[in-house]
């Protein structure tokens, strides 16, 4: 019989791998299609001269496929005769004079076209021409027409000498313009705009003209005219201490006052001018030396005593509690011992009864012996056994008996492992007594130790104090009519120091009074009251130029206002410590200065 073979399957494909095959090749195909696709539109393009057109077209098809180097050439070709139409046009703008719609073009022809040396050199050219152009303008004195030219070539060419040299003229140029404006300002009066002038002169170019020079006049002249004046009269020295009044004179107050500030201690003042009067008297100077006895301890070594030994203490106290460790195992083991003493004997007790019992069961056994010996010889019908020969008869009796002496027995045994354990504790416990017991004998029973006592010593505090009675009297110079209340003031200044004897024995060594000199005393008397008068001078400046700030800030809507930058300015001079930004960003953005601290000469 043929054996018939069975069908061949056909390997199994899933489904999921048939799909990802479509999908990769339906990706190729598109690919391909928008490659070809982008290349087709390109070379169209390019033969209707549509540059910009197939310039798109050629990066579409190299962002499908980079690798395509025939596509590379075709877009180099295209930027090559496109940057040439270009460069005609730029001639074109060049020839009719069009010079910055000439430098965009020869711009855009180097960007499609590096190596195109006609349009580098054209741009050379045309940068040169407008170069030309701007000092040109700059001659004219069209100063911000020249410096637009001058930084569109820089912008091209930021190396370029002649556009550097004509920006540098430029400013220069600028400068000269400010500080000529400056200057006209300043003769007309207008001081705070002729300070922000020149700060702006000198700004545009440093050292082309002598604007930091005048600029520094200008603020000094602003600075006198907004200054707040202390007219300080001399002092009415009441209480004969020229040491004194000649600390509280107008050059010692100046010293106290900030010195970047507008204020100024004058001995006359115009009339019209803003400042006090400051009339002071120096009633009297009271020296006054005090001594005060008190007294002060000394903690000295006085000898040495016999106290109890601290550390044989210590020992006593582990040896007691270990004596009492003991105990409790001696006791531990007395109970453990009777209990194996008491079941030794209950085990003598088991064992002498089975020794009956087996005696008593050898006898009976006997005895049943005979008796199936007898029974057996007497019996009428051979082979049969009589009941008396029962083997039941001659075992199990002392079952019982010798049970409960194998339990107390082995009872016996766990009782004495108890009692080694207990005697091994005991004997440990003990060396551990005799140990402490050898640590409290070599110790000491006393020790000696340091007996500190106090010696009681007499001291003298001796006290300087100098006290300068001062009257001041603060006159507003725009009302002196107005009589103010003279304000009266004590500023003492003291110094003390504490003296006493020498003791030797004790370790006290002698103190000298070391105190400072009175004549001292008087000079820091003197500063003590003018710094506090200089103080008082400054709270009323603040008052003075906190209401010129206010008169700036009114302003500030319109920030670039002659009559508003003269009021800011004397304000920001009046402020100069912390000038008010809200005043001063605004006044300097008004007028273009890139560093408004210059405006105070900071």
């Amino acid at each position: 019989m043929r054996r018939v073979s069975p069908p061949l399957r056909t390997p199994h494909v899933p489904s999921r791998w048939l799909s990802a095959l479509a999908l990769a090749t339906l990706v190729l195909l598109s690919g391909c299609s928008a490659f070809s696709r982008a290349v087709r539109e390109g070379d169209a393009s390019s033969k209707e001269r549509r540059w910009a057109e197939a310039e798109a077209a050629y990066l579409r098809a190299l962002a499908a496929d980079p690798e395509a180097s025939e596509v590379t050439v075709k877009l180099r070709a295209v930027r090559k005769e496109w940057g040439a139409e270009v460069y005609q046009e730029a001639g074109a703008a060049h020839a009719s004079g069009d010079l910055p719609s000439a430098t965009k073009l020869l711009v855009r022809v180097l960007e499609l076209d590096p190596d195109h040396d006609p349009a580098r050199a054209l741009l050379a050219q045309t940068l040169e021409a407008r170069v030309g152009v701007a000092l040109g303008l700059l001659k004219e004195e069209k100063l911000q027409d020249a410096r637009a030219e001058l930084d569109a070539v820089l912008a091209v060419a930021p190396d370029h000498t002649s556009a550097r040299k004509g920006v540098d003229a430029v400013q220069v140029a600028w400068a000269k313009r400010f500080f000529a404006s400056a200057d006209t300002l300043e003769k007309a009066g207008k001081l705070g705009n002729a300070l922000l002038a020149y700060v702006r002169a000198d700004q545009e170019r440093v050292g082309a003209t002598a604007a930091r020079e005048r600029a520094e006049a200008v603020r000094l002249k602003l600075r006198d005219e907004v200054a707040f004046l202390v007219v300080a009269s001399p002092v009415d020295d009441k209480a004969q201490a020229p040491d004194v009044a000649q600390r509280l004179g107008a050059g010692r107050l100046a010293t106290f006052l900030p010195t970047q500030l507008p204020l100024k201690v004058v001995t006359e003042a115009p009339p019209g001018r803003v400042g006090v009067k400051l009339e002071l008297s120096l009633e009297r100077v009271l020296p006054l030396k005090a001594v005060e006895e008190s007294q002060r301890t000394k903690r000295y070594l006085a000898g040495n005593r016999s106290v109890p030994n601290p550390k044989r203490g210590q020992f006593e106290s582990k040896l007691l509690e270990t004596e009492r460790t003991l105990e409790t195992v001696e006791r531990k083991q007395a109970a453990v011992l009777r209990e194996y003493l008491r079941a030794q004997v209950e085990l003598g007790t088991l064992r002498d009864a089975a020794e009956r019992c087996r005696e008593r069961e050898k006898r009976e056994c006997r005895e049943a012996l005979v008796e199936c010996g007898e029974e057996a010889r007497a019996a009428a019908k051979p082979g049969s056994i009589p009941g008396e020969c029962n083997p039941e008869r001659c075992s199990g009796q002392c079952t019982q008996d010798e049970g409960l002496m194998v339990q107390k027995a082995k009872a016996a045994r766990v009782l004495e492992l108890a009692v080694q354990v207990a005697l091994d504790k005991a004997e440990t416990q003990r060396t551990e007594v005799q140990r402490n017991r050898d640590s409290v004998f070599r110790e000491p029973i006393t020790v000696e130790e340091p007996m500190y006592s106090d010696f009681v010593y007499d001291v003298q505090l001796h006290r300087l104090t100098v006290t300068a009675t001062v009257t001041a009297v603060m006159r507003d110079l725009l009302t002196p009519q107005q009589v103010p209340a003279p304000n009266t003031q004590d500023y003492a200044v003291l110094h003390e120091d504490v003296a006493h004897k020498g003791y030797d024995r004790y370790g006290v060594l002698a103190d000298p009074v070391q105190l400072r000199n009175e004549l001292e005393l008087r000079v820091d008397a003197g500063d003590k009251a003018v710094a506090d008068l200089a103080k008082r001078v400054k709270e009323r400046f603040d008052v003075y130029r906190g209401k010129r700030v206010e008169d700036a800030r009114r302003g500030m809507v319109r920030p670039g206002a002659e009559d508003v930058v003269e009021t800011a300015v004397r304000a920001l001079l009046l402020t100069a410590d912390a000038p008010p930004q809200d005043v001063l960003q605004p006044v300097a953005r008004a007028r273009g200065l890139t560093r408004p601290e210059a405006l105070l000469g900071q």
